[in-house]
């Protein structure tokens, strides 16, 4: 990637961060990047086209700093304990991903043609987590009767629930990654052994 693409996909990463989809203005991502609007739209050529840029950028960049802090001696389940837990600390640029991440989803909604962007970009993350699952399951650190693909999404659903709770300070980061934890924990566990023919009673009145 060129210099000044690359300064290109962060302006906007930034952009979007701070002023959200509407407030996004291709001259004003040109200035922030220092280079001409025509160089932008010779990369891009068009809105769409940078918010699609945009979108695999913030992606590379959360992937890069989701690894971080990795050593041969972690297990799977620390490597995938560790990959969702990234996406929730207050350093400036896991917060300025999130933001333009929740509001790219936010304005998919109304923008149709940022959801195939949106959701290839979403397929890839989930795709990530899905291997480090299964690759857990191989060492033995996670019940292999969980699906990963499924399990997957439900656990980057969860932590872009919890992302914009954090987001819209309605909870600190600790408590954040407390409750991304305790999901692990649970989701990840053995499922407790039950006998279907058994059935679940009532605690007799005394």
């Amino acid at each position: 990637m060129s210099e000044r693409r690359d300064a290109i996909l962060k302006a906007s990463a930034t952009a979007i961060a701070q002023r959200g989809i509407r407030g996004l203005r291709v001259n004003d991502v040109a200035e922030v990047a220092g280079v001409s609007p025509g160089l932008l739209y010779y990369h891009f050529k068009d809105r769409i086209g940078l918010l699609e840029a945009a979108l695999n950028y913030i992606n590379d960049r959360a992937r890069a700093y989701r690894s971080e802090g990795e050593g041969s001696g972690d297990s799977a389940r620390d490597r995938l304990t560790r990959s969702l837990l990234g996406e929730i600390q207050d350093r400036p640029e896991v917060v300025e991903n999130s933001l333009a991440w929740n509001e790219l989803r936010a304005s998919a909604v109304y923008e149709e043609a940022l959801r195939e962007p949106l959701a290839r970009t979403t397929a890839a993350w989930v795709s990530e987590i899905a291997d480090a699952i299964a690759q857990a399951q191989v060492t033995g650190e996670i019940s292999r009767s969980l699906d990963p693909q499924p399990t997957a999404v439900t656990m980057t659903a969860l932590v872009e629930g919890l992302s914009g709770r954090w987001l819209c300070k309605e909870i600190s980061t600790e408590d954040a990654r407390s409750h991304l934890l305790g999901a692990i924990d649970v989701v990840m566990s053995e499922p407790t052994p039950h006998t279907p023919d058994t059935p679940i009673t009532s605690r007799p009145k005394e």
